[in-house]
């Protein structure tokens, strides 16, 4: 991780659409994809890159959490949060990009049907992360 520091290069957008948690996600898997934050990579805590940020822990610790669900990261306790090696990850959307094309084959789809598919699939499962994102806020105004 020579000459990079995520704390210092990451900057959340409060004008961004995008809400905070999903652009600190993004950041960190890109980070990570590229080698700028090349496996084995200790990430801050939660509560400090919160802090650098001005963000709530909560919305630190879910773009953690979402990471670690892909396979880009993993949390060891005590021990930290570090950057998974990237292979892993790469393999498990590997398979379930062959599992697509298995199920779309054997459907009759064609390629350009396919990926018309998961095109949708993947603006819904970001639209759901910010509706996520939204109900949360909501909640958290409420009480």
């Amino acid at each position: 991780m020579t000459g990079f520091s995520l704390i210092d290069a990451l900057h959340i957008d409060p004008a961004s659409s995008t809400a905070p948690f999903e652009q600190v996600r993004r950041f960190i898997a890109a980070a990570a994809a590229t080698g700028q934050l090349p496996a084995g990579s200790r990430l801050p805590p939660v509560r400090t890159l919160a802090q650098q940020l001005h963000l709530a822990a909560n919305t630190v610790a879910r773009a953690y959490r979402e990471l670690e669900e892909a396979g880009i990261v993993v949390t060891a306790g005590r021990a930290g949060t570090t950057v998974a090696a990237t292979d892993a990850a790469r393999e498990r959307v590997a398979a379930a990009a062959r599992d697509l094309a298995r199920a779309a084959r054997a459907a009759g789809l064609d390629q350009t049907e396919a990926g018309t598919m998961l095109r949708a699939a993947w603006e819904a499962a970001a639209e759901a992360g910010g509706m996520r994102a939204a109900m949360a806020a909501a909640r958290s105004a409420d009480g």
